[in-house]
């Protein structure tokens, strides 16, 4: 499959990284492809990402990685999403699937970041919002980079991934991409108005991180 990820950080890199691994055409979407040198937040530059997928994926502008992919990703900070998303010409993409795995946190402050997730404020429910053609899926914004391509290695996977979105056929289509990622404990918590809960357990989250000192965590839901 074509997948198109608008954001080059650590998430988007991570994903690429596995998508690419996973036989798929990827091309991973940066605000100027220009500087494969420059370090990225909490990752290695692209040119490095360059050598690791080696000839299977490659790195563009935002619109480029948007018209490429047949589905999409939303891996950039949710502070500036909508923003990138614009830059990508998402509203004239089509009718596409939009992973969107990014969070609103703010870090102004220092650590932990505020979470700006709420009842009345949901990243996905404004993308979904500003680009009524896309069909996202909230998913993966709960957990580690290492932890969304390699759940296995966390207590044998045996822990739980959330999604929410309105297309049921978007969501069986990402959650077929997070079964080869190794998921096999999918919750699908209904629409998108259900991304609230998604984003604003963050809060609990970061403090998790903070007091283990360790990101690769994630919570099981018993049922």
């Amino acid at each position: 499959m074509k997948i198109g990820i608008i954001g080059s950080g650590v998430v988007g890199q991570t994903l690429g990284k596995k998508l690419a691994e996973l036989g798929h055409d990827v091309v991973l979407g940066t605000r100027d492809p220009g500087k494969l040198d420059e370090k990225k937040n909490m990752a290695g530059s692209l040119r490095e990402w360059l050598a690791q997928v080696k000839d299977k994926a490659r790195v563009a502008t935002f619109a480029e990685a948007a018209s490429h992919g047949e589905l999409l990703v939303n891996a950039t900070h949710g502070q500036v999403s909508l923003a990138a998303l614009e830059m990508a010409g998402a509203a004239k993409a089509g009718s596409k699937t939009l992973i969107d795995a990014a969070n609103e946190l703010d870090f102004s402050r220092g650590m932990p970041p505020a979470v700006l997730a709420s009842q009345e404020r949901c990243l996905a429910e404004k993308i979904q919002a500003a680009f009524p053609n896309l069909k996202v899926v909230k998913t993966l914004n709960t957990i580690a980079a290492t932890v969304m391509v390699d759940p296995k290695a966390l207590q044998g996977g045996d822990h739980t991934l959330f999604m929410a979105g309105d297309d049921q056929a978007a969501k069986a289509q990402v959650a077929g991409l997070l079964k080869a990622f190794g998921w096999t404990d999918i919750l699908d918590l209904g629409n998108i108005a259900q991304a609230r809960g998604m984003e604003m357990y963050l809060a609990l989250w970061v403090r998790l991180y903070g007091s283990l000192q360790n990101g690769f965590i994630n919570v099981k839901v018993v049922r």
